[in-house]
């Protein structure tokens, strides 16, 4: 699975806040039908990300603060803490003891390549895009 359900529940989340308006967490949850807990912490990575801004107390609230035509679903993926890697060989730090004795992979080079290919394609979509719909 390349999107996670986190993800896939931070898309519902910028969603519910296209309007640019200030909206309750708990608002948002219910209406994006988001388990609450999950929401809260979701919002948090959203907000470290510079995608929204939190405002705490009675008048609080969360409002979208990033342009979604320059923020990718890639950027989006980076922000949950998720890698789009097709395989762990693909992580930068990966001792792989087959390449290290062999001089070589001709299987980690094929999935490079798709990888590389999978990136772009996430980089190539907008947030806007994506949640404008059809």
């Amino acid at each position: 699975m390349v999107i996670t359900r986190e993800t896939d529940y931070a898309l519902r989340i910028l969603r519910a806040l296209l309007d640019g308006e200030l909206h309750a967490a708990g608002e948002i949850a219910q209406t994006e039908l988001l388990p609450q807990a999950f929401a809260y912490k979701i919002l948090k990575k959203l907000e470290k990300a510079g995608l929204l801004e939190i405002r705490r107390g009675t008048a609080g609230g969360c409002r979208l603060t990033a342009d979604l035509d320059q923020t990718s679903l890639y950027d989006l993926m980076l922000a949950m803490g998720e890698r789009s890697g097709l395989s762990a060989c693909m992580e930068p730090d990966y001792q792989c003891s087959w390449r290290s004795s062999h001089g070589g992979c001709g299987v980690h080079c094929k999935l490079l390549e798709i990888q590389r290919a999978l990136d772009a394609e996430l980089r190539s979509h907008s947030l806007q895009e994506i949640l404008a719909g059809p």
